[in-house]
């Protein structure tokens, strides 16, 4: 089955959000974490946190600007179904409730005209 044009540009937002964050200095230790209730986009890991980073992309094709910001996107449902997620993520890892973690929200602007994309994280997010 082929992609959606709209899961295209997640997929090059993913990736470009990735290779942000290891330039960052972060380790990437997983992604696209799937359950029924919830997807964790990027797994990573810095100064002994744990960073759970949800990527919003948003493209400008030929000049037209595309309305909204990313990070508008994050409404009371999705955090709801991201804080499920990040729940069954540190079980199934039996990760204590000590462990130390975040979310951060990756806002990555795609322009094909000009074939460039800028990254802009959001951290700690509150759930």
């Amino acid at each position: 089955m082929e992609k959606t044009k709209k899961r295209r540009i997640g997929d090059i937002g993913e990736e470009v959000a990735s290779k942000y964050l290891v330039k960052k200095g972060y380790s990437i230790v997983g992604r696209n974490y799937l359950k029924p209730w919830g997807e964790l986009d990027i797994i990573a890991t810095k100064g002994g946190k744990l960073h759970f980073v949800e990527v919003k992309t948003v493209s400008r094709e030929s000049g037209r600007g595309q309305k909204g910001r990313p990070e508008d996107n994050m409404h009371e449902y999705k955090l709801k179904r991201l804080h499920r997620a990040i729940q069954t993520y540190l079980l199934e890892k039996k990760m204590g409730s000590g462990v130390e973690w975040q979310l951060d929200l990756a806002c990555v602007y795609l322009d094909f005209s000009t074939k460039r994309a800028t990254v802009e994280l959001l951290e700690n997010i509150i759930l």
